[in-house]
């Protein structure tokens, strides 16, 4: 927490107590969260139909405005809590969204988060009436990015309000390129997790097949592994022994 500096100098006192904000435009601040999941091979987003106007009932990232007495990352916790029931998930700051047009109300200023979330706490909001996550479309390869589109249950394009096709754009794109070198793709697991889970969520993040046995060994000499001692259950196949996530290296 950073402290409060109170000023010593008469001049800056005089100053702050005389100090109109009025004699300059005023922003609105708002915060914009893309929140994330992988499942059958594809990305998801959790996706909220907007309320009231504008874009009254298109569809749109979880978002509000940030409270005077709040940090941005409290306010993204708390838009993400009050539109989606989602609580202490991992949750980092992805860019700043300013074109002077994203919004017809007025000139809003938007802090774009990701949150990563496992498909089972997304299974678990849809059976309490909260969001249901959507599939997304990637049109571009690698990390050359631009806006991403969704899909409904049909399969066909839905459109996206204010600039939240590029903001779903800039997250994917976001953890493309730190997938190698951040460990954020066990965000995407439950606690318990096998290898080929592990790597399934590195193929759909990076929409590109992995070689199986290179894969595991770069994952097991990381150091971010631990074996649990336990197996797979209730799986069709040889049951798989299954790790846990060290955090050794920061996220």
């Amino acid at each position: 927490m950073t402290a409060n500096i109170t000023p010593t100098d008469p001049g800056e006192k005089t100053l702050l107590e005389r100090y109109n904000p009025d004699r300059f435009p005023r922003h609105s601040l708002a915060v914009d969260v893309a929140a994330l999941s992988t499942f059958d091979g594809d990305l998801w987003a959790l996706i909220i139909q907007r309320q009231s106007h504008p874009f009254r009932e298109i569809m749109a990232l979880p978002g509000g405005f940030i409270g005077l007495d709040e940090s941005l990352g409290q306010a993204a916790a708390r838009i993400l809590d009050r539109e989606t029931g989602l609580k202490n998930v991992f949750l980092e700051q992805l860019y700043t969204f300013g074109d002077p047009g994203r919004d017809p109300r007025t000139r809003i200023i938007a802090v774009a988060y990701y949150a990563l979330i496992d498909w089972e706490r997304m299974q678990h909001l849809k059976s309490q009436g909260h969001p249901m996550p959507l599939r997304l479309s990637v049109p571009w390869a690698g990390v050359s990015g631009g806006p991403v589109q969704i899909l409904d249950q049909e399969g066909n394009l839905l459109p996206l309000a204010f600039d939240h096709a590029e903001i779903l754009g800039m997250a994917v794109k976001r953890i493309r390129g730190k997938l190698d070198y951040v460990p954020i793709g066990f965000q995407l697991l439950p606690s318990c997790f096998s290898l080929r889970q592990l790597q399934e969520v590195h193929e759909t993040i990076l929409n590109q097949k992995l070689n199986k046995d290179s894969f595991r060994r770069r994952m097991l000499a990381s150091g971010l592994l631990k074996a649990t001692g336990e197996l797979e259950e209730d799986v069709d196949h040889r049951p798989a022994e299954l790790y846990r996530f060290t955090r050794k290296s920061a996220i």
